[in-house]
């Protein structure tokens, strides 16, 4: 231990072992995968992120080593340890200033959003000498002005190459191309099971693979045509999971989103005429749903059922809301009279 201490100092990192782990140190070949939960904090003691907070959902940190990770002090640190080991890493600016990129792709990944949104445009060293903002002001504030960050580990798991399926995020290109129809596959089929939460994550990590591949050919080329044509079924289907989870305001985002490349989708305006619907839009709905008969006029008596659908509940609405409105009055009357 005192080797690697020494090995490490010179490297301009710090480790304070806080609590010993168990068993031998692994040789964390390439294609490991190592399970660890980490704290990130300044020298003062500000927590950057952790990744046992609520705000993380208490989720532990993934690495296959050998992938070229976005911070590539972590694949070095934790071959210092042991399982169950929890240790703090003080390291100097050279090995932290790519970690506002890294942590705003963690960030976005925990909002469902791209992981690389706002770093398509300039590699992780151009972006630290620019004025770009990651979107959060911590972060913000430690691109303009980098130093060293306290990494506190804890080593929960280390995985052989083999004994574990990987992650599409650690996927070859290759590899994710060959998994996207077995992960479709998967959500279909719990779709069918009624686990719409489960195959909405299938089609979300599908899309994602694919969003992978799409971002390296140019908008418009056959080969990126090709894969969004690929993406479009699985959207909808994600979509479509979102409707059954009442979740109205993203299947709006996302048909619309359709439908600004895609005018003559069917499928999108029925499922963004749903989602209008529910949520009380009922001219852009009705408007949605004039478009799906345009567009495939044997849809008509489903549409007409959704059209009456909509109007049963709106009714029902202003029923209600003309009870409560005759019950406020006759109370306000009660207490003048009174």
């Amino acid at each position: 231990m005192e080797e690697i201490a020494v090995a490490l100092s010179a490297e301009g990192i710090q480790k304070k072992v806080v609590c010993p782990g168990r068993g031998q140190l692994s040789t964390f070949s390439d294609g490991t995968k190592v399970k660890f939960h980490y704290r990130t904090s300044l020298c003062d003691g500000t927590v950057l992120d952790d990744s046992r907070s609520a705000e993380c959902h208490s989720k532990p940190m993934e690495l296959i080593m050998g992938k070229k990770f976005k911070l590539p002090v972590w694949e070095q640190i934790v071959t210092t340890m042991r399982e169950g080991e929890i240790s703090d890493f003080t390291c100097e600016v050279k090995h932290t200033a790519l970690y506002p990129q890294m942590s705003q792709s963690l960030r976005n990944i925990r909002a469902g959003k791209d992981p690389l949104e706002g770093q398509r445009h300039c590699c992780g060293i151009a972006q630290i000498h620019s004025h770009h903002s990651t979107g959060h002001h911590d972060l913000d504030e430690l691109q303009a002005n980098p130093q060293p960050l306290v990494f506190t580990i804890e080593l929960l798991q280390v995985l052989t190459p083999g004994t574990f399926q990987l992650d599409t995020w650690a996927m070859t290109d290759e590899e994710k191309m060959e998994a996207v129809p077995q992960i479709h596959e998967q959500g279909n089929a719990l779709f069918k099971q009624g686990d719409f939460a489960g195959a909405a994550e299938n089609y979300h990590n599908a899309i994602a693979c694919l969003k992978n591949l799409q971002m390296k050919e140019k908008p418009g080329d056959e080969p990126w045509i090709k894969i969004d044509n690929m993406i479009t079924p699985l959207l909808l289907n994600y979509c479509q999971c979102k409707l059954n989870q009442n979740q109205y305001y993203e299947v709006l985002e996302h048909c619309s989103s359709l439908l600004s490349k895609y005018e003559d989708n069917v499928k999108a305006y029925f499922k963004r005429g749903k989602a209008h619907a529910a949520v009380w839009n009922e001219k852009e709905a009705r408007s949605d749903f004039a478009n799906v008969v345009k567009l495939d006029p044997s849809l008509a008596p489903m549409v007409a059922r959704e059209l009456r659908a909509m109007e049963e509940r709106i009714r029902e609405k202003e029923k209600e809301e003309k009870g409560r409105y005759k019950n406020l009055f006759a109370a306000g009357a009660t207490a003048t009279t009174g």
